[in-house]
């Protein structure tokens, strides 16, 4: 063996793979163009030729999801040193904005400390697991490793306790800039299980489980977080975060999202994304 691990990431991934129609020789060309030798190919797709291409099986959704405990109905919730309203609730898909979630300190720190580092915004390209420029993405941004600073570190900290998610399972905090013109286009931040780069990023921390958008400064118009598919839109006030979770790499989630153009003034966001494990 050549020592690539056959994780339960993977083995989702090959099972949606097969719940969406594609054979067996597909997934086994996939997994090799994503960088996987052929002895762990043949190790996850076991036993899977046996049971004939036709196999149905379904993605499986996830029984626990980062997200507060809103079974009381809640005005405000208390985040360990701080305490945050809760602002919007919606079900499907599962949104909740959240104000007062950052000070006016907190956010001038953030955007201070990341100003001299800023470059156009990479995505991730699902093709190869690396990153690539995107025409849909027209912001500057760069990362902070967890815990980088003592404002990154107290926030990381706050988002875990609110959300009740291992501050372990997140990625670093991203910071966008958004100059006028500036816009995401509608995506999703799950990993497509379609995609052959998707097995290779799914080993630093498994599926993007959740997404959290903080707005450090206000655009004087526009940039607005939309979620189309349910016309809803959220406006960028500074200190409030939008939350949204998603319990499968699945568009019935419903959490197309994007980030409307800026008309005027900047709009600064810190992006927190939370995995089903520990993001290495």
């Amino acid at each position: 063996m050549t020592g690539q691990a056959i994780s339960p990431e993977l083995r989702e991934w090959v099972a949606a793979q097969l719940a969406a129609g594609h054979s067996v020789p597909s997934l086994r060309a996939s997994m090799r163009a994503a960088g996987w030798h052929d002895d762990a190919a043949d190790a996850a797709l076991q036993g899977i030729e046996m049971q004939g291409v036709g196999t149905q099986v379904a993605a499986p959704s996830r029984p626990g999801l980062p997200g507060p405990d809103l079974s009381e109905s809640p005005l405000y919730i208390d985040a360990g040193d701080r305490r945050v309203q809760v602002l919007q609730t919606m079900r499907h898909p599962r949104v909740i904005v959240f104000g007062d979630l950052l000070s006016a300190q907190e956010c001038e720190s953030l955007i201070d400390a990341a100003r001299q580092r800023l470059a156009r915004s990479l995505t991730v390209e699902t093709q190869t697991g690396g990153e690539a420029l995107n025409v849909d993405r027209t912001s500057d941004g760069m990362f902070f490793e967890r815990g980088e600073n003592a404002t990154v570190a107290r926030l990381e900290q706050r988002i875990a306790a609110l959300l009740r998610w291992p501050l372990e399972f997140g990625e670093g905090l991203q910071i966008l800039r958004y100059a006028p013109g500036a816009q995401y286009r509608p995506h999703y931040d799950y990993f497509d299980p379609g995609e052959p780069g998707t097995p290779t990023i799914l080993r630093r921390g498994g599926q993007r489980v959740a997404t959290l958008v903080m707005y450090l400064q206000e655009p004087e118009q526009g940039g607005a977080t939309t979620f189309p598919d349910v016309g809803l839109e959220v406006a960028p006030k500074r200190g409030t975060g939008v939350f949204f979770s998603y319990d499968r790499p699945d568009p019935s989630t419903r959490t197309l999202h994007g980030g409307a153009p800026v008309l005027a003034g900047e709009k600064w966001v810190a992006t927190k994304w939370l995995r089903e494990r520990e993001f290495t």
